[in-house]
């Protein structure tokens, strides 16, 4: 049975599977986020053929909020299955209560998913040398497989992102 986030009573029910997704989404890019912290600290994480040169001061505050951008991002797709996703907060200065048009949301979404797809998907064409893409070397086949699993679950940020965007779509394009 779909749960009825929804603002009026004629838009129809958030689906179950995209509500799981949008929860879901913050844990599947944390793997990712938790592998690039010690790269801030000059850990190299098993890669072999990283530039000698000693990182910025700035380093550690850039990945942190790099991190933190990141999961803030997979957090604010919860818009997408969310009642803040249909009608804008009261609390928010001049626009509160207003609806958000569908196409404010979706837009964004589409293009945001299709980049992430563009961005992240094209890793296992650099795991098998395809198509004129490298990935970079590991001291030995644990640092890559580490690095596999906890890099890997970013690539279905892009296709949650789309998914979502179409129920959302779906929901809202004929309200």
């Amino acid at each position: 049975m779909p749960i009825n986030f929804s603002s009026s009573a004629t838009e129809r029910p958030v689906p179950p599977w995209a509500l799981r997704l949008a929860r879901a989404l913050p844990f599947v890019v944390l793997p990712h986020c938790l592998w690039r912290l010690p790269f801030a600290f000059g850990f190299t994480m098993g890669m072999v053929g990283l530039p000698k040169e000693p990182e910025p001061w700035w380093s550690p505050a850039y990945v942190l909020g790099l991190s933190v951008f990141t999961e803030a991002l997979a957090l604010l797709c919860m818009g997408l299955v969310s009642g803040w996703g249909e009608r804008v907060p009261d609390r928010v200065p001049v626009i509160g209560g207003r609806r958000v048009p569908p196409l404010a949301a979706t837009v964004p979404a589409t293009l945001g998913g299709l980049g992430l797809v563009a961005l992240w998907d094209t890793m296992p064409l650099a795991w098998f040398g395809l198509f004129g893409f490298h990935e970079v070397g590991f001291s030995n086949g644990w640092w890559m497989a580490l690095a596999r699993v906890c890099i890997s679950p970013v690539m279905l940020w892009g296709p949650i992102v789309l998914a979502l965007a179409y129920a959302y779509h779906r929901r809202r394009g004929a309200a």
